[in-house]
């Protein structure tokens, strides 16, 4: 059940109601100032996007508000009153509910201990399990999920997880919940219940603190928006206030001429042909993830891939890379000869390369330095006979940041502590270094901001202008319309629908990956 403190404002005055005021707060590691007196408040009722290019300060100081970081500079009021966080338990007993961009579940727990960790209903030191089942399943019920609360989290695609993740900070008493990406792994129907949700928490007198780099929630959800960049606060105004060209030139400096850039470049050359390829079901289920795709993609054409969350894009991508081993059926050809794509390391063989939708988990090595993630995936390149070269790695890895604009003190300093988007550009890297003539995209600006999206498509136009292919994955619509050349729309692990440029729009997409055609109702 979701349970909230008594609230004695409503309407105007709630929105006139100081719930939360951050006040001078600086933060710096090893001498580098990643925030410089930023002053942030929120009211009762309101939601307030926190916006700003990754890297901006953004996470630090919602870390900050949540008990992570407990020295820093500045106060911070709740309620009118001073309170200084020494951990995050602390702050979520005061009513500050975080949920982060990364997932913070533990994929061996059941769902509900995974919701109820660290607030456990307990007696005489006995877990009180049943309960907590009970009101884990009315808590997923109001939030619209199928979820069995006894399942392991781990078992769940990374879309459940993200909706688990939201559950467990709804579980507690929440005066103040921040959401950073939230809908980053969600599809559209997930995400209208989240926007149901903060409605709901909205009129109860909750402040909510929101960061997203999607200008289309923004503008759908935001009372008001306070923009930082290089650590620093550019202004606060009201939505209403702020048109997206300020608010981008507030967020990277500049102004950006086109939000999409696209320069088609297919050579007419057939560079992959996939017939006849099926994915079955690792849950061992009748109906296969992708069952009897067939198509053709050009040297240097982007192919996007739409259909909703399930509809076996990721998995066809997985396939194509060699992740399912032996379990695929059906014909793969590169430039007209025949591959067998088994394993990762055949796929990187013969130039086929993927980028995962989740970089954290299995698409970077945390605790490594830039510059070995970098190398990584070509690391024979760089050890001939077994012996490492460190002068030709650390050369190819400066090369790499020069051209994918990557911000970093230093290359040996650890890539879990780069931006979003820099991690992003690491993973680009590592990928191009192996040479690919096939690029598999799954969601490839997930979690990226406005200015780190438009060096992405450069990236991508300059890539399909050397030749290569590009199959491209993204939940965003606008971002698929614009950069596709052509569309293939997946419905229940099949091809239902193939637009040219230019043909598709968004209503016609969205209909064709429910099974329907545009205008037909249901």
């Amino acid at each position: 059940m979701l349970n909230f403190p008594p609230v004695m404002w409503s309407g105007q005055e709630a929105m006139e109601t100081q719930h939360l005021s951050m006040r001078g707060i600086g933060k710096a590691f090893s001498g580098v100032r990643v925030l410089d007196s930023v002053d942030f408040d929120l009211r009762a009722g309101e939601v307030h996007i926190l916006a700003g290019e990754n890297g901006a300060g953004k996470s630090t100081l919602i870390k900050i508000l949540a008990g992570v970081y407990a020295e820093y500079e500045g106060e911070i009021l709740l309620g009118g009153q001073p309170v200084r966080f020494r951990s995050p338990q602390h702050a979520r007993r005061s009513g500050i509910s975080v949920i982060h961009q990364e997932l913070s579940l533990v994929p061996g727990m059941s769902v509900s201990d995974n919701v109820f960790l660290g607030r456990e209903h307990a007696a005489r030191g006995w877990v009180r399990r049943a309960r907590q089942e009970r009101e884990c399943a009315a808590l997923l019920a109001r939030l619209g999920m199928e979820v069995t609360p006894s399942s392991l989290v781990g078992d769940h695609p990374i879309s459940v997880q993200q909706s688990i993740e939201i559950a467990k900070a709804m579980a507690g008493d929440a005066r103040v919940v921040v959401m950073d990406e939230p809908t980053s792994c969600l599809a559209a129907q997930e995400v209208e219940r989240l926007f149901a949700l903060i409605d709901g928490l909205r009129r109860q007198g909750c402040g909510i603190i929101y960061i997203t780099h999607k200008m289309e929630e923004i503008y759908r959800i935001a009372d008001r928006i306070t923009v930082l960049r290089d650590g620093k606060k550019i202004g606060t105004a009201a939505a209403c206030d702020l048109p997206a060209e300020q608010l981008v030139r507030w967020m990277v400096g500049r102004p950006l001429e086109a939000q999409f850039s696209r320069t088609p470049s297919g050579s007419g050359k057939v560079r992959l042909e996939v017939r006849e390829f099926s994915v079955p079901d690792p849950a061992g289920l009748p109906r296969p993830k992708v069952d009897r795709v067939s198509f053709q993609a050009l040297a240097g054409e982007i192919i996007g891939i739409g259909g909703l969350q399930g509809s076996g894009g990721s998995e066809l991508l997985a396939a194509l890379f060699g992740v399912h081993g032996r379990r695929p059926t059906g014909e793969v050809f590169l430039d007209g000869a025949p591959v067998s794509l088994r394993r990762p390391a055949s796929a990187l063989r013969e130039g086929v390369a993927l980028l995962t939708n989740d970089r954290k988990t299995t698409g970077l090595v945390l605790g490594m330095s830039i510059t070995r993630n970098m190398t990584l995936a070509s690391l024979p390149r760089y050890s001939p006979g077994g012996w490492l070269l460190p002068g030709r790695e650390v050369g190819a890895a400066r090369g790499h940041a020069e051209r994918f604009g990557i911000r970093a003190a230093t290359l040996t300093q650890p890539v879990e502590t780069l931006s979003g988007g820099n991690q992003q550009k690491v993973v680009l890297a590592k990928w191009l270094d192996t040479n690919p003539r096939v690029l598999l995209l799954d969601e490839p600006t997930r979690g990226v901001d406005v200015g780190a999206k438009h060096e992405i498509y450069e990236l991508m136009n300059r890539w399909t202008s050397a030749g290569i292919t590009i199959l491209l994955i993204t939940s965003e619509m606008p971002e698929l319309l614009a950069m596709s050349d052509r569309i293939l729309v997946l419905y229940q692990g099949r091809i239902l629908r193939e637009f040219g440029r230019g043909e598709a729009t968004q209503e016609s997409v969205l209909a064709a990956a429910m099974g329907r055609e545009e205008g037909e109702r249901k």
